[in-house]
């Protein structure tokens, strides 16, 4: 399965973006996905993640309730809406799936990738 995400872009402090993460090859029903993000110079951390189903979501403490993770299984997207943007969520954001179908926090646990869209904040 391969995992394309779009919608990066450069915003201002406060501004919103969506990113999505289109899966193609297979679908992507049965995994868990999730959203990670790396800035420059730090370690790839966890964002957000959604069960298979959709029912359930977890968020990394510097983003909840400002982000919200969602998927449409029948288009094989999943979604990260970003509101109330810092410069600190200023990464190359990816997406990626799991062998699970219960959400994961561990990026050990998610067996593909996206490529990475890169969002700017800027102050």
């Amino acid at each position: 399965v391969q995992l394309q995400a779009s919608g990066g872009g450069l915003v201002q402090t406060g501004g919103s973006l969506r990113l999505s993460c289109a899966a193609s090859g297979r679908a992507i029903s049965r995994n868990a996905m999730g959203w990670f993000r790396q800035a420059p110079g730090k370690e790839r951390e966890f964002v957000a993640c959604v069960t298979w189903s959709g029912g359930s979501t977890r968020y990394s403490d510097s983003v909840k309730g400002r982000f919200t993770i969602s998927r449409d299984n029948a288009k094989n997207t999943v979604y990260l809406q970003m509101n109330s943007l810092k410069p600190e969520d200023t990464a190359v954001y990816y997406c990626a799936g799991s062998q699970f179908t219960d959400c994961s926090m561990k990026n050990y646990e998610y067996d593909f990738w996206g490529q990475g869209t890169l969002v700017t904040v800027s102050s």
